[in-house]
């Protein structure tokens, strides 16, 4: 991080002033917003699906909730990494100052999803992904965010989101994980794949048996869901779809696409993909 030298000399020489308040804003923007932008994508799924297939007043206190989480994971893990290292930067204290400040509104958020829904059962699938919380921000913290695991981490646990809506308009438990392991069968190859994506447009050898039989796995769980539940036939489609691109996209016949290209086609797919399913489920 470029700290730039204080003083009036600084100040005082042309463009200093405005190098200064460059480098405070993003100092700021890397403390207070999260460094992926897939991390936007993963919250913006499971919130719509919720919110699609299982509106309430609740459900809206519960995605400010989840955004609040979100946002909160970037200044901990860093704060954290700051606390192991027994060193105080710059950016320390701003990092606690979002913290609580995140904090809080994840609080309000919460408890005012628990008024409206008129019992605190609706936090059940968030407890249960809380050990998986735990376990991305300590990768987080032990600066191995950008690593397989705390990747799907992330995505498992901010997915219980979904189930937390479903649970504060009536829908049971189960029924509400089954709605998480949905996106789950989203979510869990699709990091393999866009991470494998990555390394291959960077020139690097992949191996994409890797790719294919993730989105076999969470195709043949999805139908197995199918056929046990009542869950129609057409829930299948999307992930048929998400194979079939990632099929494609790590074979000798894709497309060179940058790095930006490729995340938001992925948030198209995702979109698609909640979409879908609302009409269907």
């Amino acid at each position: 991080m470029d700290v730039p030298r204080s003083g009036t000399d600084d100040l005082a020489s042309p463009g200093g002033a405005a190098r200064l308040t460059t480098a405070r804003r993003v100092r700021l923007r890397t403390v207070a917003l999260p460094v992926e932008h897939g991390a936007w994508g993963f919250l913006l799924e499971p919130a719509l699906l919720g919110l699609l297939v299982a509106w309430s007043s609740a459900g809206v206190a519960l995605v400010i909730a989840g955004l609040a989480a979100i946002l909160l994971q970037t200044p901990l893990s860093q704060a954290l990494s700051d606390v192991r290292r027994r060193r105080v930067y710059p950016r320390t204290g701003l990092a606690w100052r979002f913290v609580a400040l995140y904090g809080i509104i994840l609080v309000v958020a919460v408890a005012v999803a628990i008024a409206l829904a008129g019992t605190p059962t609706i936090l059940v699938p968030a407890l249960i992904a809380a050990p998986l919380a735990l376990g991305q921000l300590w990768f987080d913290a032990h600066g191995r965010a950008r690593e397989f695991a705390p990747e799907v981490l992330g995505a498992l646990a901010i997915g219980s989101l979904a189930a937390c809506i479903a649970v504060a308009a009536g829908w049971g438990i189960v029924a509400a994980l089954g709605l998480w392991a949905l996106l789950a069968a989203r979510s869990v190859p699709t990091i393999a794949y866009v991470r494998a994506r990555l390394r291959l447009e960077r020139g690097h050898a992949v191996d994409p048996r890797c790719v294919w039989a993730m989105h076999l796995l969470a195709l043949a769980l999805v139908a197995v869901a199918v056929a046990f539940t009542d869950l129609a036939w057409l829930v299948l489609v999307p992930y048929v779809a998400l194979a079939g691109r990632a099929a494609l996209g790590v074979s000798r016949q894709r497309v060179s696409v940058p790095a930006k290209v490729i995340g938001f086609r992925e948030l198209g797919f995702g979109i698609a993909l909640v979409a879908f399913l609302a009409l269907v489920l």
